[in-house]
């Protein structure tokens, strides 16, 4: 596997590789929405008894694994 590596003030320093899901959901009914415009037009629709007090917004971000090795010098 290769790694990436970045400079931060003057160290080396591995970039890790991470992935992140947004969920925007309904916290009261649980209703899940494709993106924050939807819940947006749900709250705005006089159909329905949405509000902005029912939104939720859940961030879930996964981590490739990382070895962390000790060097001896």
């Amino acid at each position: 596997m290769s790694e990436e590596y970045k400079i931060i003030n003057g160290q080396k320093v591995p970039v890790i590789k991470a992935q992140a899901v947004e969920t925007i959901k309904n916290k009261r009914t649980g209703i899940v929405y494709a993106s924050k415009a939807d819940f947006d037009n749900d709250v705005a629709d006089p159909n329905t008894d949405t509000t902005v007090d029912d939104f939720q917004q859940d961030l879930s971000i996964t981590v490739a694994e990382l070895s962390l090795e000790s060097k001896t010098k």
